[in-house]
């Protein structure tokens, strides 16, 4: 789901429901109530555990899941994805409405109170740099996605105003979602200061959409807080929420801290430590107690680890997250018969039944790409798709293609991320049923493969295995089946194997502008056929989520957005 990888590097949680790259989520209860408070020597710190390691405060621009989950309660926003992924406005952040629908216009207003970390006014600048990265109207900013604040014109706001408005140019249906969210926002002071830049001149230029005068400012927003080795300079990195970064040590951990500027009602636990451990690991350290709370990505030897331990609460659940292999449009299989080919050897139906099943007894087949199983327009979507032609393997059907195009004995490099099991598994089920059709199957799982210069960005592999991580909003995945601005790392956006069908993206439109959602899941089905059509991706399956945490950690509600279990931390409290 969105270049807000899980580390599967596309996140997406983004402005207008952009997608994540991912592992895995849940769903799950309400919160039950904290019974420790802050002043509690247990409760002074908990411990989460993630395999992947923070590595940019911007999370839009290094889409990764793992970016955004650290900043859920570091960068607030005007909204977050709450209890069961639904959209929720952020009231203590500011406040936004809909003052018209003809044209469909946004007022948003920052509290008259919120203010940096660092003391620093948050205010119209802010909202601007938001707008110029987001909207595409100043090229050259790196974003997953411009869904929607493509749409508004140049917010008109001054120096220190704390309101400024949205005026789109068409319906859209997300517009709720399409400000500047949790982990959104970023502080333009520190981009437009490392530029040498004044205040003034940087609203001027934004304003004026002028990507030249602002091309320090767009170099700083898509490197200078991108993390490499540790954090050297923590003013670069001033938080807008209940906590703020205060240590990172590089490879081990981030440590957030209550922070005193904000504004808001105050975090229970006044420091939050997210441990970089190996799924491997993770259980252990949940049993040793060196970790409070953990969210892996499930397997069945896992879930039978926890389910086997004293003193733990072991959750699974629902998650907008699913795995798909993603051609590259660049490489031989831009030739749809050789997609075809490939397609009718992948052991999808195997897949689920010996990786997924066990974990989760209901789980199907992943049919299309943009509902789930779990959603009541799945059903809808689903039927006549496409997807009937690849239920099972047609491995002598895939050998004749293959053989017709000359291509028997083709290389085929599947990359993904490492260390990650479960993927290695599946490499290996799919190389043992596309091997039989005449497919030579290389594993080029990468620890690197979501990196800025790696192989998903700059396409050095066949085929991509991975998740994208989002939310229910039908505007996250547009940028993942729209034609990129340019096959490149930059212009990609959630598009990383440049795949284009001039029809698909003006369905997309189509869909993005109609707030009737009544008439969305008939327009995402129409979709769906087409995409099934090209073979774009080959859905897997939706992703069972898991949580375990000590039982003395109180106040955990799980998410199955993008946002993850982290978007309620500050509610967190470890009992004695």
């Amino acid at each position: 789901m969105s270049h807000r990888r899980r580390l599967g590097r596309f996140l997406t949680a983004v402005a207008g429901g952009a997608l994540l790259l991912s592992a895995c989520g849940q769903t799950g209860d309400g919160a039950s109530k904290p019974s420790a408070s802050a002043s509690d020597p247990a409760a002074q710190t908990i411990t989460y555990a993630g395999e992947q390691e923070f590595n940019s405060y911007n999370s839009t621009a290094v889409n990764n899941l793992v970016n955004s989950t650290a900043m859920q309660r570091v960068l607030a926003g005007f909204w977050y994805y709450g209890e069961n992924g639904v959209v929720t406005p952020d009231k203590d952040f500011g406040t936004y409405t809909k003052s018209s629908d003809d044209p469909l216009t946004v007022d948003y207003e920052f509290n008259s109170s919120a203010v940096w970390s660092d003391g620093t006014p948050i205010d119209c600048d802010d909202a601007l740099l938001f707008w110029a990265a987001k909207s595409g109207k100043v090229k050259g900013f790196q974003v997953d996605g411009t869904s929607g604040v493509e749409l508004t014109k140049t917010p008109a706001c001054k120096a220190g105003d704390k309101k400024f408005t949205f005026e789109y140019s068409a319906p859209f249906a997300d517009w709720d979602s399409n400000g500047p969210g949790a982990a959104d926002l970023l502080p333009a002071h520190v981009a437009y200061k490392a530029a040498g830049m004044s205040e003034a001149d940087f609203i001027a230029a934004v304003q004026a959409q002028d990507a030249k005068k602002l091309e320090a400012v767009i170099k700083f927003y898509n490197e200078g807080w991108v993390i490499e080795g540790g954090i050297k300079d923590m003013s670069l990195f001033p938080a807008a929420g209940p906590y703020k970064i205060s240590a990172m040590e590089p490879g081990q951990s981030l440590t957030l801290t209550a922070n005193d500027k904000w504004w808001g009602p105050k975090p229970v636990t006044p420091t939050i430590v997210m441990r970089v451990i190996s799924q491997e690991e993770q259980a252990q350290a949940l049993q040793n107690r060196e970790v409070n709370l953990i969210e892996p990505q499930p397997n069945p030897d896992l879930l039978a680890q926890l389910e086997g331990m004293q003193g733990v609460t072991v959750k699974p659940g629902d998650q907008y997250t699913y795995e798909h292999l993603d051609f590259n449009f660049e490489g031989a299989f831009k030739d749809k018969t050789l997609r075809e080919a490939f397609a009718k050897c992948v052991p999808r139906q195997l897949i689920v039944d010996n990786l997924i099943k066990p974990l989760a007894p209901q789980a199907q087949v992943l049919q299309v790409r943009t509902k789930f199983p779990f959603e009541a327009e799945y059903a809808t979507v689903a039927q006549g798709s496409g997807s009937e032609t690849y239920a099972q393997p047609d491995v002598e059907g895939a050998k004749a293609l293959l053989e017709k195009a000359g291509k028997a004995g083709m290389e085929v490099k599947i990359g993904h991320n490492l260390p990650n099991p479960r993927r290695t598994q599946e490499v290996q089920l799919i190389a043992d049923s596309c091997g039989k059709a005449g497919f030579k199957i290389v594993d080029a799982g990468d620890e690197k493969f979501f990196e800025a210069g790696g192989p998903l960005a700059t396409n050095t592999y066949d085929v991509a295995l991975f998740a994208w991580s989002g939310s229910a909003e039908v505007s996250q995945w547009s940028s993942t089946y729209t034609t990129a601005k340019e096959c490149s790392e930059a212009g990609k956006e959630n598009n990383n194997g440049c795949y284009s069908n001039k029809e698909v993206d003006e369905l997309i439109k189509k869909l993005n502008g109609e707030v009737d959602k009544t008439k969305h899941p008939a327009m995402v089905a129409e979709i769906e056929k087409l995409l099934w059509a090209d073979l774009a991706t080959i859905p897997l399956f939706a992703h069972p989520g898991l949580l375990a945490w000590d039982e003395k950690l109180q106040g955990v509600v799980p998410n199955p957005a993008q946002s993850s279990v982290t978007w309620n931390m500050d509610k967190w409290t470890l009992a004695p």
